[in-house]
């Protein structure tokens, strides 16, 4: 296919890559390791790691999943941690050992977390302390056989350590009481670990890296498979793109992002890892005073992040008196980048933001800006190397130059197919291996990507999708509602918020508190609608089918 975005590519930048250059995550893991082994890896709260500490105890977990859990190289490993040192570790020594990542998103509820996990089917877990009262709730009747418990200050300091783990508990008191049988705590996972020999796992470059859950147009969530030539090819793509005018073992990635979001998976974790960077770990980026503290004892480089995370700090009058004269890249992607906010940062940083696109699907970059672009575009940038993109009609026929249509991936980073779910997968996926977004762009002539709307009703919360069919679904649960639909209306501080309206039965009678109530104890946080109106008739086709861009209108 034509590709006119290649002649406006950055100078030294590759068109095609070749993922077979390494066969495993694990084997980029390795070399980094050794090649970087004094340099600090990840740090979090001043307390770091180097690449030589972490490969020795995430070598020590793999060890102990694979000698005491006999998990096998196959098998489903869950995380639900924040952005902490034991991220990376346990991250890590799972791939060593061979096993299928399962990010969860701490703050999800009972009914959520259990949800995935009776899709994915892992063997074991792995909670932060603060949350394991949701995995009690969640685990009886999954295939979880293991739960492995840390603490926040689990693998700081000594006596840091039990300072922190203190407050946490008994100042802030924010860990509630669980109970779990057989639970293992991770220091004791490590120091048991130590004493066995990782037994070496077959490279496989097909064998599933990560499920990445993500939802749908039904609200059912989907794991999306991604395997590990597809997170090594979009590594390669991301890093002859970035990394050109980045320096080996001498970045500072400010990671604010979590972890188990796959932007931040890939952009800061991995990306910086295979050039010997250093995360800076933020484990909490809503407390902005501990955060902008972090920043200003910290010269760093780099920052990722969504629309909303830019948008807070530039509101934060400290943020400004800030030094940003080692700043040497943003990056923002998840969510569309608001112009306002790209000028803000510019003028305050001297530095614009780069904006890129990409889905879970794509594990996760498409297309991205150049690094050296002068200020906000509006696009999305230009497809990565290896990758065809085009534009289609609802014949699934190729647009022309600023004609406007779905967005087509096809490229080594697609993934697999979504876990268990063939229906889906084909609804996605074409024989030819094109992936349809659900994106409405359209192109210029030099190659530029525009995004115009969704095709899919998702919702975009502070770069999280939202779904309204599973919003629709819990408020359905309360009894007086006979009807409800779900969309997202604009927020200057989220970029979208959830906006219901609800038909009631008639004769009975709901209150907004009572609707909030209910979705606070069912829904995270950004799932939550913030604006509840109550109407007489919901707008339909004559199928029956609501129209929710009335709705929007």
């Amino acid at each position: 296919m034509d590709k006119p975005w290649l002649s406006e590519y950055p100078p030294g930048a590759l068109t095609e890559i070749d993922p077979s250059q390494y066969a495993s995550l694990v084997q980029m893991y390795e070399e980094a390791c050794q090649k970087y082994s004094d340099c600090p890896a990840f740090s979090c709260h001043f307390s770091a790691l180097s690449y030589s500490k972490m490969h020795q105890l995430s070598t020590q977990f793999a060890a102990f999943l694979q000698q005491e859990l006999k998990l096998v190289p196959g098998d489903r490993f869950a995380i639900q941690l924040p952005n902490l040192l034991q991220y990376p570790v346990v991250l890590f020594g799972a791939l060593q050992a061979g096993l299928t990542a399962v990010n969860l998103n701490p703050l999800y509820t009972a009914r959520e977390l259990e949800e995935i996990l009776q899709d994915a089917e892992p063997k074991a877990l792995i909670v932060l302390e603060n949350f394991a009262c949701n995995v009690e709730k969640a685990k009886q009747g999954t295939t979880v056989e293991h739960v492995i418990v840390t603490s926040v200050g689990e693998l700081y300091p000594f006596v840091k350590k039990h300072l922190v783990n203190f407050v946490v508990r008994h100042v802030k008191r924010v860990v509630p009481s669980w109970s779990i049988n057989n639970v293992i705590w991770l220091s004791d996972a490590l120091n048991r670990g130590s004493n066995y020999t990782l037994s070496p796992v077959a490279e496989d470059a097909n064998r599933l890296a990560f499920l990445q859950y993500t939802g749908g147009t039904t609200g059912r969530p989907k794991g999306v498979m991604l395997s590990h030539r597809n997170m090594i090819a979009n590594l390669l793509q991301a890093q002859t793109w970035i990394t050109q005018d980045l320096r080996e073992g001498q970045e500072v990635m400010i990671t604010a992002l979590p972890l188990y979001h796959i932007f931040a998976l890939l952009a800061n974790l991995f990306l910086f890892t295979m050039i010997g960077g250093l995360n800076v770990l933020i484990p909490n980026p809503r407390d902005l005073k501990d955060f902008l503290n972090i920043l200003s004892k910290t010269s760093f480089t780099g920052i990722a992040g969504v629309n909303t995370l830019y948008d807070a700090l530039l509101h934060h009058k400290s943020f400004q008196e800030l030094d940003f004269s080692n700043l040497r890249v943003a990056i923002a992607g998840g969510m569309s980048l608001q112009q306002k906010v790209a000028e803000q940062w510019q003028q305050v940083t001297g530095l614009p933001i780069v904006e890129g696109y990409g889905l879970s699907e794509t594990s996760p970059l498409v297309t991205l800006n150049p690094l050296k672009q002068s200020g906000f575009t509006g696009s999305i940038g230009l497809p990565v190397a290896s990758t065809e993109v085009k534009i289609c009609n609802e014949e699934g026929e190729a647009l022309a130059v600023r004609e406007i249509g779905e967005i087509c991936v096809r490229g080594p980073q697609v993934m697999q197919g979504y876990w268990r779910n063939e229906k889906a997968t084909r609804a996605t996926l074409d024989a030819e291996g094109w992936l349809k977004t659900g994106d409405i762009a359209y192109f210029d002539e030099r190659g530029y990507f525009y995004i115009v709307d969704r095709l899919k009703d998702i919702i975009v919360v502070s770069g999280f999708n939202v779904y309204p069919a599973e919003v629709e679904n819990i408020i359905m649960e309360l009894g007086p509602v006979r009807e409800v639909a779900a969309i997202g209306v604009s927020s200057e501080r989220s970029g979208e918020q959830i906006k219901v309206y609800i038909v009631l039965n008639e004769g009975q009678s709901l209150s907004e508190a009572e609707v909030k109530e209910h979705c606070t104890k069912q829904l995270t946080a950004y799932k939550q609608p913030k604006i509840i109106e109550f109407i007489e008739e919901l707008p339909k086709t004559v199928v029956g089918k609501v129209l929710r861009r009335a709705l929007r209108d």
